[in-house]
């Protein structure tokens, strides 16, 4: 976030592949859902919605970015959807054992 990564995510990609001219926001958007998002989780707080918008968010970028790349992740991590997956798969696990839910029979 303070490298100038969010900005160039929304300027060189975003924008390139028809966000134009709401790449940057978007990029930022994303960015600041990931930071609260995981805030929430960690303090066990809103998390079905914080794991459900992730969730969404991540989808979204297997179909945008990932997918053409293929399914391992090389390199600094903008390649395959693996990583994805997994996130996605943690977060199902985690919206289902939340101890608010009704599929949690330890209550």
């Amino acid at each position: 976030m303070l490298d100038g990564g969010v900005n160039d995510f929304g300027n060189l990609f975003l924008n390139k592949i028809g966000f134009s001219p709401i790449g940057v926001p978007l990029a930022w958007l994303v960015k600041v859902s990931h930071v609260v998002c995981a805030g929430l989780l960690l303090a066990n707080k809103f998390v079905k919605p914080a794991a459900g918008l992730t969730i969404f968010i991540l989808i979204i970028g297997i179909v945008t970015v990932h997918f053409k790349e293929g399914w391992f992740v090389v390199g600094g991590g903008r390649n395959g959807m693996e990583y994805n997956f997994l996130l996605i798969w943690i977060l199902i696990y985690i919206i289902i054992k939340d101890k608010n839910s009704s599929f949690n029979r330890n209550k």
